[in-house]
């Protein structure tokens, strides 16, 4: 598949069309002709955006050639009549785990873009019209129990170059039928479930929008804000679970001088619950979301080659009475010319208008060396209790102040022994502002290894010699629950993923100092590579909790607790058969089981621990399963332009009563309303020079 690297050679170029040391275009290709394009920066490649150029590979006896060319509409570089380009050229190979690049790289110095070589001579370029229309038709087909449906859908996504730095990127009829499935759990923490972003506008060159970590994309058109008001005698018989997305918009670039500028703004539409009198029969209906507008604004500014200061502000308004929300971040990071310290922090603020002084901020400072053998971090954060950018962003754990410290030492060159090994320590202390109890306090130590058959080892241990307190679990603002001390310990091994057959196998444990109270899991993966065109890899992760407590409900005497025992099971299997490098079957099936059973009951006291509760009899016990399928055809039939035809099986079922006979289990998800989804869509890339140059 296109961006995804598998086991064979790579050879690739890296452009810096401003040879400011921050950012890499790079364009990889496979020894089997697959691209693999991204934007890299220090912090992370991203391979969610995609150009449209062109290679082709041919293979020879004593090795394999590549030719690439790279239009100048996939890249960004100064108005200049004479350029000065950062560059550089890699070749990865997979067999020794080695990469060689054309300039140098020093493996002391942590940063890797700022040591390009550079290319001159390219002078009085005229930059193309960057137009690219890429419509699309889709028609899906579904059945269940319920019954069956058919729709179709066509819309068009633009990309616009307004300039040789800026580039629109727009939505239109949005269409996301096709993206993966989320990975359905039973959650019994007092949090939301963090979902993957599988949406292909929302993943695709979003590098600046991820700054500071004030936006959590699966907001938009995620689940409604609000439920409705009932009577007594009144149900809720219709509660959407997402809100359509009515169109989104983007526009990010960076100017000669190192600045980025990221715009995006979302709609989603009205969204109404059903809800039926019981007595009188009649239905009415309520918004739950109004019309919402999201917004996001990015200013980054590079200099030095290597630090930056930036500003981000994150912006839901929501039609009506509803609430809005606002939030801002003032982000800096600083590294010395040779790369070897690094000094970084921000400072981020939020409001939100349905409470009066619902004012909130976060700050931070951290100082790392980030060059050597032997590197050390030291940070310090605060949160205020109010600090909320949930309406846009994401954030689960606030109003406590933290200092963390670590220290790690590692090779810089193979050994006798060993061809990587880097050791880490780290000291984490957490205290909760209101209270001053401690909220997390541990020490980590982590030994990463590849032997010189390349297979991986990491080992790690983590103790937490203090008993800390939990300020969300009981599910009431003010109170908390006491966690015992414990330790944990993991030892994770990979097998040199070159080999045909290869495995991957962590067991972890975790013991609390309270009496028969412990976890344990297992994960494992075999994954077999039959010949160049078809693989296969079973994925299997078994987590057990004995005598786990946690809040289950409230009644006359307070906050009542449980303690459960847990089961978690998920299976995973993928597999993939390439016809060529174009064409590709995908087969991606899980299935996900996980039980809770109650024992015993307790009443949270006002000092944070438990006394037994007799009186509370209600079932609190829960049986989860779900079943996802996906066999997918894929076909890339011109630059940018697929043809994607996908079969999908997926079921969920709960139940208060516990089954932990697996057979049943499947039995029952099998013969529960299973919903089957064949869809076909086409995407096609229009290049508005290409159309032009044909009239």
């Amino acid at each position: 598949n296109r961006d995804v690297f598998g086991v064979s050679d790579h050879f690739s170029v890296h452009i810096n069309g401003f040879n400011d040391g921050q950012q890499d275009f790079r364009f990889f290709v496979s020894a089997a002709g697959v691209q693999m394009d991204c934007l890299a920066t220090e912090d992370y490649e991203d391979f969610t955006w995609d150009a449209i150029w062109d290679s082709e590979v041919t293979l020879t006896e004593f090795g394999w050639v590549v030719e690439m060319k790279i239009p100048y509409a996939a890249l960004r570089f100064s108005k200049a009549d004479k350029q000065t380009w950062g560059l550089n050229f890699m070749r990865e190979i997979k067999r020794d785990v080695q990469k060689y690049t054309w300039n140098r790289i020093d493996t002391k110095i942590g940063a890797v873009i700022p040591q390009a070589g550079i290319l001159e001579g390219i002078e009085n370029i005229e930059t193309p019209t960057r137009l690219f229309l890429i419509p699309y038709s889709s028609a899906y087909y579904q059945q269940s129990d319920i019954g069956s449906d058919t729709t179709l859908k066509a819309g068009l996504d633009i990309k616009y170059g307004i300039n040789d730095s800026f580039t629109l990127d727009a939505i239109l009829v949005p269409d996301f039928g096709q993206t993966k499935f989320d990975n359905a759990i039973l959650n019994l923490l007092p949090f939301e479930q963090q979902l993957a972003e599988n949406r292909p506008f929302f993943t695709e060159g979003t590098d600046l929008f991820s700054k500071g970590g004030l936006f959590y994309s699966r907001r938009i058109g995620g689940a409604p804000s609000s439920e409705p008001v009932t009577q007594q005698n009144e149900e809720i018989t219709d509660y959407p679970s997402t809100v359509n997305l009515l169109n989104a918009i983007k526009i990010s670039g960076r100017t000669e001088k190192g600045l980025g500028i990221g715009f995006l703004n979302a709609v989603t539409e009205r969204t109404k619950a059903t809800i039926l009198n019981n007595d009188t029969g009649k239905v009415r209906k309520e918004v739950i979301e109004p019309l919402t507008n999201y917004n996001m604004l990015v200013l980054d500014q590079r200099f030095n080659q290597n630090s930056s200061v930036s500003f981000v502000n994150a912006n839901t308004t929501r039609n009506g009475s509803f609430r809005d929300a606002n939030a801002s971040a003032l982000l800096f990071d600083l590294n010395t010319k040779a790369n070897t310290y690094n000094l970084y922090g921000d400072f981020k603020f939020s409001h939100i208008n349905t409470t009066k002084d619902y004012n909130g901020y976060k700050t931070s400072l951290n100082f790392e060396k980030t060059s050597g053998r032997y590197r050390y971090l030291f940070s310090g954060k605060y949160l205020s209790e109010n600090y909320d950018i949930n309406d846009l962003g994401i954030i689960f754990y606030t109003n406590y102040h933290a200092a963390l410290a670590s220290a790690s030492y590692r090779i810089l060159n193979p050994t006798k022994i060993f061809n990587t090994l880097k050791i880490e320590q780290e000291l984490n202390l957490e205290l909760q502002n209101t209270t001053g109890k401690t909220q997390e306090a541990w020490y980590k130590t982590v030994v990463k290894a590849t032997s010189l058959n390349n297979d991986y080892f990491e080992l790690g241990f983590v103790v937490s010699p203090l008993e800390t307190f939990d300020f969300y679990e009981p599910r009431e603002y003010g109170r908390y629950v006491y966690i015992p001390k414990r330790i944990a310990s993991y030892f994770g091994f990979e097998l040199n993923r070159n080999n045909a057959l290869t495995f991957d196998m962590t067991p972890s444990f975790t013991k609390y100092d309270e009496k028969g109270r412990f976890n344990y899991g297992i994960y494992a993966s075999p994954k077999y590579r039959f010949n160049d065109k078809l693989s296969l890899a079973y994925a299997l992760e078994y987590t057990k909790m004995k005598n786990d407590r946690g809040w289950v409900d409230f009644d006359n005497a307070g906050v009542v607790f449980t303690e459960r025992n847990r089961e978690i099971l998920q299976n995973d299997l993928t597999g993939k058969y390439s016809l060529n490098n174009k064409m590709t079957i995908n087969l991606t099936a899980r299935y996900y089981w996980s039980y809770s059973k109650t024992h015993d009951f307790f009443t949270l006291q006002n000092n944070g621990y438990l006394r037994p509760n007799s009186n509370y009899t209600l079932n609190k016990d829960r049986n989860f399963n779900s079943w996802n399928f996906d066999l997918s055809y894929s076909w890339w039939f011109a630059p940018g332009s697929e043809v994607s035809i996908l079969y999908r099986n997926y079921g969920l079922q709960r139940a208060s009563v516990v089954e932990k006979d697996l057979s049943k289990n499947l039995k029952n998800i099998f013969n529960s309303d299973l919903t089957n989804v064949l869809s076909v869509s086409i995407r096609y890339f229009i290049d508005y020079n290409s159309v032009k140059n044909k009239f």
